[in-house]
């Protein structure tokens, strides 16, 4: 059987890759869009009551996830195992994300029931959205090790659907155009005197621009199933739930990969936060401060607030996609888990300075010098997230080949549903944190009303709201924890349990092994 008959056509990689970019699109609406701005910002829910419906969903997800995978595995039909799952779910994920937007316009009229109601439904809806993402998440990066037996191939569409999931880090931009879409439905309000109305077209807008953004992130989702296909044969036998969570923790090679992700947890702090951030430290709280407005009505481009939040905003992105476009070539020159660990330890570098330069310019890193040091780490800080995550879900493909070679099965959709845990219980154990130190600096409830009023009217800037304590949190959360995550994340993996060399031999035996398989059920 020649390599082209064993890898995935041009067509199907564009296909795969156009529905991780809509996969991602929607996680990012749902872990930036609700959970770090609308359910805090826009519901007034207190940041404790987050933390608990974050937590709740987490501890479901360490049930629910390796569920989803043993379901995957047990799937048989003429798609496959993996295909039913995406070409049947986007659009009930979809219609689900609204949903979780769709509980409600806060105001200060609001009753204690219809503010129970409320932070209810959100938790319901989040739990309920957390169940149906893993339906596809699971399946999306499962079927990676499907669609080819050639291990240069794996290789490189596991580093373009990082590259692509990262490009659905766009889907954090749902901050900024919720606040453009509000600014149309409070034109002519006074924050200060018509605040109910005020909060009110603001919530408006934020919703239009999800059920845009979700709308268009659905139809592109659907790609990933419909242009596919499964080629590497699976075993016939099925295991049970208990069976297959057994043979998740008795791999040691993906044990190690899977607590190493644990540890790296508070890295998803910097996406979780950096539209708020971005948005309140160097906007002052509106991206359309960005244009500003003279005495006589006339308005003007505000150059020096545009050129920060550009290099900032480039720091966060451009870094993760050349980590995650080089990294694939990096395979074929160094160890997997050389690799691994350089941007694990590397990376907890420049996360940790991010702080340290802060600090050292007293809070205030607006002036150019700063921002472009500041740029630089942030840019240093996410290629290590993107090299770790490519290696994170080629080293997890690689643990199926182990797991296939030593005990005859191929667990394609239990291994990637640890990744989908570690991916969730990651945003979940950041949310957590994020909360927890929000609230020790009170930023939360009556007090992001009332800032968010002084920093309208022009009263203060954030940088100095509270004596700069905001300000100081949010550079905290995306520097000291994510640095701490990424260098203890290492030392699962110093003595990682599968070689480069071992995987090969192990590969090439298995793709002999099918390919005479093959022969022999077209000769009987």
């Amino acid at each position: 059987m020649g390599e082209k008959s064993r890898t995935y056509s041009g067509r199907e990689l564009r296909g795969y890759l156009t529905g991780m970019l809509g996969q991602n699109l929607i996680y990012n609406i749902i872990a930036t869009g609700l959970v770090s701005t609308y359910l805090q910002f826009y519901l007034k829910i207190p940041v404790a009551a987050i933390g608990v419906i974050v937590a709740v969903a987490r501890v479901w997800d360490a049930v629910n996830d390796p569920m989803m995978g043993t379901i995957v595995d047990r799937t048989r039909t003429k798609w496959g195992k993996c295909r039913p799952y995406l070409i049947i779910f986007p659009a009930i994920i979809g219609a689900m994300t609204i949903l979780c937007f769709v509980n409600g316009i806060y105001t200060e009229a609001t009753t204690s029931l219809q503010r129970g109601v409320i932070i209810g439904w959100a938790a319901v809806s989040y739990i309920i959205w957390g169940m149906l993402f893993t339906v596809c998440d699971i399946p999306l990066w499962g079927i990676t090790s499907l669609m080819t037996e050639v291990e240069s191939d794996r290789s490189k569409i596991l580093g373009l659907a990082r590259i692509a999931a990262g490009v659905g880090g766009i889907g954090v931009l749902i901050v900024q155009i919720g606040q453009v879409l509000g600014g149309i439905f409070t034109k002519g309000l006074d924050p200060v005197k018509d605040v109910q109305a005020y909060n009110a077209g603001n919530q408006k807008g934020f919703i239009v621009a999800v059920v845009i953004f979700t709308v268009i992130s659905t139809i592109l989702f659907e790609f990933a199933g419909i242009s596919t296909r499964e080629r590497v044969q699976v075993n016939e036998k099925k295991y049970t739930f208990k069976e297959n969570f057994k043979i998740m923790w008795q791999c040691k090679p993906f044990r190690q990969i899977l607590v190493s992700g644990i540890l790296r947890s508070p890295i998803q702090l910097l996406m979780l936060i950096a539209m708020p951030f971005v948005t309140y430290y160097f906007a002052n709280g509106d991206i359309m401060n960005i244009v500003s407005v003279d005495v006589d009505g006339s308005s003007s481009l505000n150059v020096g607030m545009l050129i920060n939040i550009g290099i900032i905003a480039a720091g966060i992105f451009i870094g993760q996609f050349v980590a995650m476009g080089i990294t694939p070539m990096l395979t074929k020159k160094f160890e997997n888990k050389t690799l691994y660990n350089f941007f694990s330890i590397g990376g907890a570098v420049p996360f940790a300075l991010l702080f340290v330069f802060y600090k050292i310019a007293g809070g205030d890193v607006t002036p150019l010098g700063w921002i472009i040091v500041t740029g630089v780490m942030l840019m240093l800080a996410s290629a290590g997230m993107g090299g770790i995550n490519v290696m994170q879900s080629v080293m997890i493909a690689d643990c199926v080949d182990y797991e296939e070679y030593h005990n005859g099965i191929r667990p394609d959709g239990v291994f990637f549903s640890g990744q989908s845990f570690i991916t969730k219980l990651s945003g979940g154990i950041a949310a957590i944190v994020q909360a927890i130190a929000y609230g020790m600096v009170n930023f939360s409830d009556t007090a992001i009303e009332e800032m968010q009023a002084a920093l309208a009217t022009g009263q203060k800037t954030f940088i100095e709201y509270n004596d700069g304590k905001f300000a100081a949190v949010m550079f905290f959360l995306i520097s000291i924890p994510p640095a701490i995550g990424m260098l203890i994340s290492a030392l699962p993996t110093l003595k990682y349990a599968l070689s480069d060399k071992e995987h090969a031999r192990i590969l090439s035996e298995l793709v002999a092994k099918r390919a005479n398989a093959n022969e022999d059920n077209q000769s009987a």
